[in-house]
């Protein structure tokens, strides 16, 4: 078990009267119980489902959850409650929905099963976060082989992090499962992943059904002046109405929280109790885990009679001592525990300290020793600091920034405290608490610190500003921190110039930060002795690609190694600017080999998605929409925010033109949020490439004009070819001309066939000398960017028609048209097709293909499964399980008439696809 002693069985049944009359019947709820049934209904019959109950506390979801178990007979039903004090624990609600599953591990792939038994700790190792969402969706698959499945999580407003992502992964993918999921949490929290997923907001009864629920369950006689105030105060809450009545309806009128008003009510119980009685209930509520083992042998130490005591505790109705501790209601352990004075509190949890066994639930102990704590205490802080390693290994990073935060503030050295705090805040970063980290970051703000210390919070500020969308500061922070180590350390101070540049790139923001980049750069003390890729970045902007490419190249090969396995965003975008799409196939080959051998998310959707760009540029768009989904379906296993550029480069080149500005639309609008500078440059390119194949020739050339006014390196430059063909086209042939000086020198420096190709047709643009467009032609003849190839082919046989030359124009017209129709280039297929009309030819539009009626991800299904792949290998792959691999494979035999894989494997889909729905 990942906390080392949550007591693993089916959740407590808080089944409270809440919402029950006299035989257990419901009162009211009729839209919610339909819902509950509807869901349960699907369920068996293998159209599973999610539904999130929100509601404040008292409303009555608990019993909403009663009535789900009671109306799945014949499922299977396992349970799991969040617990307030075991937020930080990770994985401890999954471990404990998922123990009585257990016996299915192993009919999961093995490093599913493996990923799973070191979450819960059944065996050592790191966790594998980014295979643990899918190997629980197995494992409750494989279950629900077994019959139908129910999950019920309580309390899921409590449910630490990592268990909540699982969940929520999870419910998003059971849609062809035996297997509903039904979580309650209170609404006025933020649930995080679970926010998205279906819910059913729970209110108030209405004063009919608040009226029957009064008068079934109240065994005080109640008159109805008296009623009528407990319902008004009750504001239907279910809860509030069973607990009001006990004041007698005569004390002053409470307009605050209702919630509010029921834990005061649990707490005006407590003055009654003798002393020992209220210490009772306060150790009971400080230890999360329910344990009557703990809670005894601690009751003892204070020399507490369990029988006695124990009786008059439980007198209250606030707690149920059995083989569990259990309280009546979440807001009775809160309401304990926050009645109870601080000293009360902390002797509670010295002695659950004291009985909590160090070898097997080191952590919690030194958690309750933290609480017990007066005041600073390094022997705890250290205690906490192991801990905090501990949970860090099994990938409880939100337990890791909460152990590491308190060792801080335990820590009665300052250059400790110092480290500790700094090392919360990354960890907090870590656990993706931004805030909590700028928080925490300023509780040392007026501290005297030293170098290291400063240079370590400037970085830490740049990584905070980098995660937030509306801070731009995070290069200026980060380039501070490489001034402040330029005379200790200038080769870690060049490398922090470099971290910044490659942390724009990847976030998207990096417009302007290579100016800042190169100015930092200059400074004296970050020279160096040897050629980097600073200096080499920086000889390229001052002194052209003539001189800065040759550099480029050397640090791209480099000494230590390629620059791509340090800095891949970078590489990137560099092999781009020399416009090498040899060397951006290497990048991309390392990228995705790389990603799927470390299981690493932010390679492999970065290795998906320049895989996408390529095939966009190449023109398989088969291949780019199958890179598409699987990038998709990680960034939605692990919550990544979603990722446009290579989409753009897609839809320019399809030429759907109202699905492509839709998706431009989008992008831009989350560029605006997130101050996505570089993703609309993207948008400009992808504008300026969708218009000329629509032959809208102004409004490419004001795309492509912003596109290479924006000065991002490739798109910069790849955008100038875009902007000369739009230029003449609208009649500015010296806007062409400078721009077609800038591309020379770039694609002459650069030296590649693809690269002075394109520059080729666009001086034949120009200058309309023919001898450009044929060395276009052969330059581009064998390269395998088969739009560039088509679009040389294209110009050529449009200059040869304007100068009266019908019959050679045919040829290189009909080239066009059959590469572009058949890899799916749709507006400049249309322009050659236009063309052809124009000399006479008859042109047979492309027959719309079987293939353009799946989906997206049946697209990626249906050519994984050509190449061969296994349904588990394609559901892993995607991140879904195999039942709703088969369920696409379905859909995909139907919409192509046919009955078999081998019928799929034999329909050449992996050559013929080019569109999809959406």
């Amino acid at each position: 078990m990942p906390n080392g002693s949550v007591t693993v069985s089916v959740a407590s049944h808080r089944a409270s009267p809440a919402l029950a009359g006299a035989r257990g019947r419901i009162v009211g709820r009729q839209g919610e119980v339909r819902r509950l049934d509807e869901l349960v209904g699907a369920a068996r019959v293998s159209r599973g489902g999610a539904l999130v109950l929100r509601g404040e506390a008292g409303i009555g979801k608990s019993t909403l959850l009663d009535h789900a178990r009671r109306a799945a007979s014949g499922f299977q039903i396992v349970e799991a409650s969040g617990s307030q004090y075991e937020m930080e624990l990770p994985f401890a609600a999954l471990h404990q929905l998922c123990v009585p599953l257990l016996s299915h591990l192993d009919e999961l792939p093995a490093q599913h099963r493996e990923a799973l038994q070191v979450a819960f700790g059944l065996i050592s190792g790191a966790p594998d976060m980014f295979r643990i969402g899918l190997a629980t969706l197995e494992l409750l698959a494989a279950a629900a082989s077994d019959g139908p499945l129910l999950c019920l999580i309580d309390d899921a407003q409590w449910l630490d992090t990592a268990s909540s992502k699982a969940l929520a992964f999870v419910a998003r993918r059971v849609g062809s499962e035996q297997v509903a999921i039904v979580l309650a949490l209170r609404s006025e929290t933020a649930a995080g992943e679970l926010d998205e997923l279906p819910h059913l907001s729970v209110g108030g009864l209405n004063d009919l059904d608040a009226r029957s629920l009064l008068t079934a369950r109240s065994h005080l006689t109640l008159d109805d002046q008296v009623g009528q105030r407990i319902m008004a105060e009750a504001r239907g809450n279910p809860l509030a109405l069973l607990e009001l009545p006990t004041a007698g309806g005569f004390d002053a009128p409470d307009l605050s929280f209702v919630p509010t008003r029921i834990e005061r009510g649990f707490q005006a119980r407590l003055p009654r109790l003798a002393d020992e009685a209220r210490l009772l209930l306060t150790i009971a509520s400080a230890d999360p885990t329910g344990d009557p083992g703990l809670l005894w042998p601690a009751a003892r130490l204070l020399e507490i009679d369990p029988v006695t005591v124990g009786a008059a505790a439980a007198a209250t109705g606030l707690v149920e001592f059995s083989t569990r501790v259990r309280f009546c209601h979440p807001l009775a352990r809160s309401a304990v525990y926050r009645a109870a004075d601080p000293d009360l509190r902390r002797t509670a949890h010295r002695v659950l300290a004291e009985v909590t066994n160090a070898d097997a639930d080191p952590d919690r102990r030194a958690w309750h020793r933290a609480q017990a704590c007066t005041g600073p205490d390094d022997d705890v802080a250290d205690e906490l600091d192991r801990s905090a390693s501990r949970a860090r290994a099994r990938g409880g990073v939100v337990a890791a920034a909460a152990f590491i935060e308190r060792s801080a503030a335990l820590s009665t050295r300052a250059p400790q405290r110092i480290d500790r705090t700094l090392a919360a805040v990354q960890a907090h970063l870590d656990a993706a608490a931004t805030d909590t980290a700028a928080n925490l970051l300023t509780s040392i703000e007026n501290v005297a610190l030293d170098e290291l210390q400063l240079t370590r919070i400037d970085l830490l500020r740049g990584q905070i500003a980098y995660v937030r969308h509306s801070d731009g500061n995070g290069p200026t922070f980060v380039l501070r921190a490489a001034r402040r180590l330029a005379e200790s350390d200038p080769a870690r101070a060049r490398e922090c110039v470099l971290d910044a540049l490659e942390m724009s790139l990847v976030v998207g923001r990096a417009g302007g930060v290579m100016d800042m980049a190169l100015a930092a750069a200059q400074d004296a003390t970050l020279a160096s002795q040897s050629p980097d890729t600073l200096q080499a970045l920086t000889r390229l902007a001052t002194d052209g690609h003539r001189v800065g490419v040759p550099l480029i190249r050397e640090v791209l090969d480099g000494d230590d190694g390629p620059l791509w396995t340090q800095r891949p965003a970078l590489a990137i975008v560099l092999a781009a600017e020399l416009w090498d799409p040899q060397l951006h196939d290497t990048i991309v080959d390392w990228l995705m080999k790389t990603g799927r051998e470390s299981g690493s998310p932010h390679l492999l959707r970065l290795g998906l998605a320049q895989t996408t760009s390529n095939a966009a540029l190449t023109g398989d768009f088969g291949k780019a929409m199958e890179a598409i989904a699987e990038e998709e379906a990680i960034a939605d296993a692990i919550g990544g925010p979603p990722v446009f550029y290579h989409r753009l480069q897609l839809a320019a080149m399809r030429g759907r033109r109202q699905e492509a500005l839709e998706l431009f639309e989008t992008a831009t609008a989350a560029a605006a949020v997130r101050g996505a500078s570089q993703q609309i440059a993207n948008v400009h390119w992808a504008e300026a490439v969708l218009n000329n194949g629509l032959a809208n020739y102004p409004a490419a050339l004001t795309a492509a004009r912003r596109a290479s006014a924006d000065g991002e390196l490739y798109l910069a430059g790849i955008s100038l070819s875009e902007l000369i063909e739009a230029a003449m086209r609208c009649g500015e042939p010296e806007l062409a001309a400078t721009a077609l000086k800038s591309l020379t020198e770039r694609t002459e420096a650069s030296g590649t066939t693809f690269g002075l190709g394109v520059a080729a047709y666009a001086r034949g643009l120009v200058t309309g000398v023919e001898d450009h467009y044929r060395e276009a032609v052969e330059r581009l003849e064998e390269s395998p960017l088969l739009p560039y190839r088509a679009r040389a082919r294209l110009l050529y046989g449009e200059w040869l028609r304007r100068e009266g030359r019908r019959r050679d124009c045919r040829e290189h017209l009909h080239i066009a048209h059959e590469l572009l129709s058949g890899a799916g280039l749709e507006a400049f297929a249309q322009r050659a097709a236009d063309e052809l009309r124009a000399t006479g030819d008859k042109v047979r539009n492309r027959s719309t293909s079987s293939y353009d009626q799946l989906t997206l991800q049946e697209t990626c299904v249906a050519r994984l499964v050509a190449t061969g792949a296994t349904t588990n290998e394609v559901a892993g792959r995607l991140f879904i399980s195999p039942r709703t691999v088969d369920a696409h494979l379905r859909a995909i035999f139907r919409k192509l008439g046919i009955s078999s894989r081998r019928e799929l494997r034999n329909s050449g889909i992996l050559d013929q696809v080019s569109g999809t729905t959406s």
